[in-house]
Order: structure tokens, then sequence, then C-alpha cells
């Protein structure tokens, strides 16, 4: 089995504990809310939020149907997030699972820098499609961009 490494660093005006809060602590209650046109649920399969909580989340519309995470581990004073993607169709063929490891520091102007490395486990001799790897980082893009906008919109929102 391979292993594909890609690193992404987004920078934002947000705090990186308001960030860390919506994206992490209270995802499953944003996310619906902000992007119901492609997040339809997000479900607790089992666990308390930390390390081991395996969450399934449900695509309103588009190729995939839902995705499975568990948490590897979570640092909130840190702002440190790992988790893995460990079921779901856009594993595809390839896929064994993919791992984020997410650390968000404090820029000098108190916005955060977003710094994402991510594992794509290839299947015995699989390669990696360049072009899906694309989508799944512009989409994570996507999503960083829409919390940043709405926790911009609502500065009193995990102030």
């Amino acid at each position: 089995m391979g292993v594909v490494t890609h690193t992404n660093e987004l920078t934002c005006s947000i705090s990186p504990s308001r960030m860390f809060k919506a994206m992490f602590l209270d995802a499953h209650n944003l996310m619906p809310k902000l992007m119901p046109h492609t997040i339809k649920s997000i479900e607790k399969l089992e666990g308390d939020g930390g390390a081991g909580t395996v969450v399934q989340i449900n695509f309103s519309a588009g190729p995939f149907k839902y995705i499975k995470h568990r948490t590897d581990e979570v640092d909130v004073e840190n702002h440190f997030c790992k988790y893995t993607l460990i079921e779901g169709d856009v594993l595809g063929d390839n896929l064994e699972c993919i791992t984020h490891e997410v650390k968000l520091d404090t820029t000098c102007n108190g916005g955060c820098v977003c710094k994402t490395t991510s594992h794509f486990h290839c299947k015995d001799d699989a390669v990696l499609n360049a072009e899906e790897m694309k989508a799944g980082i512009e989409k994570a893009e996507e999503i960083h961009k829409t919390i940043e906008t709405y926790l911009t919109e609502n500065s009193e929102v995990y102030a």
C-alpha cells in the first residue's frame, strides 16, 4: 500500500479558537446549516467527540452519498485535529483511507493559518488519480471559505 502526502495552507482573518470550534467541535451542527446544498446531515455514530469518535456525513446531492470519519486526535488548546476518512464512495477503488492532520496557528493580525497534511493511503498497487485528489482539496477549501465568511458576518458566534 503506497501513501501519497499533500500539504496545504489557507490563511483567514478568523482567530484559531473560533475557526477550530466551527471546523471541528460544532461542525455537526454548523455545516448542514451553512451548506445544505452539499451536506444533508452529520450523524455521530460512536464516541463523545474526542479520539475514537466516528461520524457519518450524508451528502445532499452530487456523485457521493456519504463518508465516515474517525477522529484520531483532538487537541483543543493547540488547535490540532487528526482524523481519518475510513468509509464512503469518495474513496473509490484506489484508496484504503485518507488521514488529515489539521493545525490552526495564529497570524500576526489575529487571524489564523490552517495547515493541513493529508495522507492518501492507496490500496495495493493502485495509483492515485490526481484529478480526484484535486477535487477533494478544492472542496475542503470551499468549506473553509464558507466557514470564514459565516464567522466574519457573525462575530458573536464561537466568540
